[in-house]
């Protein structure tokens, strides 16, 4: 049989978290280093490996449940390598540090099992709720892998030059910045997109760090845990407050 497909072999590389390819992640499985990763992600595995559903505090989960950030997750032990995927969407690899990660729980593919992590509110001066109103803040030393929905930006931000996004495209971003949420409207209510513009909400950013922008404004519908399928959500934006973070 031949065909040039047979040239997509196993990526070779020394790295725990390493890109199979733009859509997909190889993890390097030893024993005592767990991964955890989204629910129903894996794409194939080799070597002695088992799963199992991640257990997660009952506050913890009532407050992902409150926060509409539910994130169903599953752990993976043992010694060989993992791929994992979602939706063919682009995976990208983060080291996050002290300066810790904030992201969507939406574009979460896989982290290390040692790293801190909890629900966090962007809180809103018009209390409006919307996509990104809360997030996953990740803190510690270690790796996570996220997903976007076609090639990203990557924004600098310093404390002479603040950055501005759409609410529905930013992914994640530094936890060092200072956070706030805009009604992109002039005579219109708060509740509508201004005008015949279609841009309802945008996030400002301050101070010193990064910010990661998709190029889509229109979460991919993902296949939960517990075989429903979810709409495409297009909300009104996170909002006004302080945010969290990310490492490099």
């Amino acid at each position: 049989m031949h065909s040039p497909i047979f040239s997509n072999t196993v990526t070779q590389s020394q790295d725990r978290f390493a890109l199979q390819n733009a859509h997909m992640l190889r993890v390097a499985l030893t024993r005592g280093e767990d991964v955890i990763a989204r629910a129903g992600s894996m794409v194939a595995f080799e070597g002695m490996v088992e799963f199992d559903g991640e257990y997660q505090p009952p506050g913890q989960r009532r407050r992902q449940q409150r926060a509409g950030e539910v994130l169903p997750l599953m752990r993976a032990y043992g010694q060989g390598s993992i791929w994992f995927a979602n939706l063919a969407q682009n995976v990208h690899v983060l080291a996050v540090d002290q300066e810790g990660l904030t992201v969507d729980s939406s574009y979460v593919l896989a982290l290390d099992a040692h790293l801190n992590w909890d629900v966090v509110s962007v809180e809103s001066q018009y209390g409006i709720p919307g996509v990104g109103s809360h997030n996953l803040l990740f803190t510690g030393q270690g790796q996570v892998a996220i997903t976007t929905s076609g090639q990203p930006l990557v924004l600098r931000v310093t404390p002479t030059s603040y950055v501005s996004a759409d609410a529905d495209a930013v992914v994640a971003w530094s936890t060092s910045l200072r956070v706030q949420m805009q009604a992109q409207t002039s005579s219109h209510s708060v509740w509508r997109r201004r005008g015949s513009t279609g841009e309802g909400w945008e996030l400002s950013f301050m101070g010193d760090g990064y910010v990661v922008v998709q190029p889509s404004e229109l979460m991919p519908p993902q296949q939960t845990s517990f075989g429903e399928r979810l709409q495409f959500r297009q909300g009104q934006g996170p909002q006004l407050g302080q945010g969290g973070a990310w490492g490099r």
